[in-house]
Order: structure tokens, then C-alpha cells, then sequence
């Protein structure tokens, strides 16, 4: 491809932009030196070159990686997107590239530095939702189950069937605070959609006391002489605790009872 006329791509931060970068890269036969979403704030030394989202363009190249991959590296390129990577745009579209030459067997390629790095970066990924499948703590307001939770990748997409599956007869919201969107489901059906600021509402006496109950069990069932903070924070790490409700504090209630004060 040539790489006579450097430049940045810019598309609207979507798994479909993204792909129509692709799509306009080899149609063009250009190296873009980057490729950003449009919500990235920064001075760019190359002209920058605006990638319209095209759903044709975009279904072309995602059943391209099937026919010149294989399905395995089609989920891998899926979750390649979710991942937290500061330059995960042009780590894909590297790899992709490579991907294309090599076949399926590049997701065996870790000797690569491209392959080797999305492979722990989509690891981290994978281990994430694995562990926010069992620390997600719910509260129900106004018969609605909420969570709030702050991963450090874009996990909702991998924790949607889960949740679905396991709570398939009630409503649900999980709010994600870092990325300012949400998983929504209502029976018997889910969406993802951007929500740029939430904030959960006064918690009732109801789900306070439930609240209370949970923390109370959680410290009965501990055993003090084994207390051991660093081995709870290998199997929990810290940052999770904000959003959990036996590591919240309490206050006195009205009635002398002690409250809550998180409402997760």
C-alpha cells in the first residue's frame, strides 16, 4: 500500500467505522498513520481525513475475515474493539493487515509484537468480565435491578448474555461510568446504548434493609483470624470495591438501624 500521503483517519468511534477504515484503506490503497475517533481531542500533524460509516462496506469486511481467517479470529478482531488499548485502532488495523497475509493462523503468531500485544490486551479483556460476573452487586429501584459498575475495558458486550440469561425475567440497567453507557434489558431483550451521565436515585427502606442484611451476612460468615487484605485483593482488587456492597460503610437510620450509604 502506499504511504506517500500520510494521514489520519477519523470515523464516528463504532465497530462499523471502524471496519469502513479498513474498507477505505485498501480500496485507496493508503496507510493511514492513525486512525481516532471523533470524540479524540488532540492537534494532529497530518491532514486528517473523515471516514463516512458505511453499513455495506462495513458487512463486506467483516465476512472478509471469515473467507481469509477464520471464525476464530473473527470473534478475536470482536473483541479486539472492547479492548482499553490507547492505540488499539491502529493495533487492529495492523493486525488485520498481517491477518489478511497470513490467514487463520495469525492469532498463533505471538512471536509478532502486534499479534502478542492485542492477545494480552483482549486476555485482560476476557478476564475482566470474567470477574465482573461475579462482583456485580444489584439494587432494585422502583422494581428496576441497577448496578453501577467502572471497568477499565468496554466488558458490557461480553457481560450482556450472561446477565440475560441469568435474569431473564426481570428489568435491569448496568451502568458503565467509565465508558457512559449502559446494558439495559427487559424481558426478553437487551440493547447498549450511551448515557453521558447517571446518577442513582435514594435507595428505600426496603433495599436499604436488604442492603444491611447482605453486609451483616457477609461479615458473620468471615472467620477474624483469617482476615488477610492482600490475599482479598488478589482474588478481588480494589478498584472493584467501590461498587460492592459489603465494602461500603454504614450510618444509623432512622429507626437506630444502621444505612448504607452506597446505593450499589
Amino acid at each position: 500500500m502506499s504511504d506517500t500521503m500520510k494521514q489520519v483517519y477519523l470515523y464516528d468511534g463504532s465497530f462499523e467505522g471502524f471496519l469502513c477504515c479498513i474498507f477505505e484503506s485498501y480500496i485507496k490503497k493508503e496507510t493511514p498513520v492513525d486512525i481516532v475517533p471523533d470524540t479524540f481531542e488532540q492537534f494532529f500533524l497530518y491532514p486528517i481525513k473523515e471516514i463516512e460509516t458505511n453499513r455495506r462496506h462495513a458487512d463486506r469486511v467483516f465476512r472478509s475475515f471469515d473467507i481469509k481467517m477464520s471464525p476464530e479470529v473473527t470473534d478475536f478482531i470482536k473483541c479486539g474493539f472492547l479492548i482499553c488499548h490507547p492505540k488499539k485502532e491502529m493495533l487492529m488495523y495492523r493486525f488485520i493487515r498481517k491477518g489478511y497475509r497470513v490467514g487463520g493462523g495469525i492469532i498463533d503468531c505471538l512471536a509478532d509484537p502486534d499479534v502478542h500485544e492485542l492477545y494480552r490486551a483482549v486476555k485482560h479483556l476476557k478476564n475482566e468480565a470474567h470477574l465482573l460476573r461475579g462482583f456485580i452487586r444489584f439494587s432494585e429501584y422502583n422494581k428496576t435491578l441497577v448496578s453501577v459498575i467502572a471497568p477499565k475495558n468496554w466488558v458490557l458486550p461480553l457481560l450482556a448474555e450472561h446477565f440475560s440469561d441469568r435474569y431473564n425475567g426481570e428489568t435491569f440497567m448496568i451502568y458503565d461510568e467509565v465508558h457512559h453507557s449502559a446494558l439495559i434489558y427487559h424481558p426478553y431483550e437487551w440493547m447498549l446504548v450511551p448515557v453521558e451521565d447517571f446518577t442513582l436515585p435514594e435507595a428505600d427502606e426496603e433495599e436499604l434493609l436488604f442492603q444491611q442484611l447482605w453486609q451483616r451476612f457477609y461479615n458473620t460468615i468471615g472467620i477474624k483470624q483469617r482476615f488477610n487484605p492482600k490475599c482479598q485483593m488478589t482474588h478481588m482488587p480494589k478498584r472493584y470495591w467501590s461498587h460492592t456492597v459489603e465494602h461500603q460503610p454504614e450510618r444509623l437510620g432512622e429507626y437506630g438501624q444502621k444505612k448504607h450509604l452506597s446505593g450499589t
